[in-house]
């Protein structure tokens, strides 16, 4: 039994990225979903997929060849200490490469669009 399933896609994520595989298949929701589409946004993955059959997500990653993707990302806020942010408080890290992914009331977003909106949350992970 998984006690934190955002946990678990991100270590997935990280592990199947510095391994080199191509794709990733984990079980879907709509959290997970969200998360993925923000990283592709932002440019740290190549494209995710929601398999609607299989209730799954397919997460496809850049190629190793290519200067994209995971470098590294690491759980800010877990089950056992939430951490919260104001956007005033919320500066840059690895010299302005790095994102924090924050939930808000108007969403999921990254530091950067929180600090533009004047919001601030829960900072969910950090991700370069």
């Amino acid at each position: 039994m998984v006690s934190d399933p955002l946990s678990n896609f991100i270590v997935g994520l990280k592990n199947a990225q510095a391994v080199g595989k191509a794709t990733l298949v984990m079980p879907a929701s709509k959290l997970k979903e969200t998360v993925g589409e923000l990283l592709q946004k932002e440019g740290y993955i190549k494209s995710i997929t929601r398999r609607k059959k299989a209730n799954t997500l397919e997460v496809t990653f850049f190629d190793l060849t290519e200067n994209k993707g995971i470098k590294d990302i690491k759980r800010v806020s877990k089950p056992s200490l939430r951490v919260y942010k104001g956007f005033d408080e919320l500066h840059p890290f690895k010299n302005g490469f790095g994102s924090y992914v924050i939930s808000t009331p108007k969403g999921l977003m990254t530091d950067k669009q929180a600090v533009k909106e004047k919001v601030g949350g829960e900072v969910l992970f950090k991700i370069w």
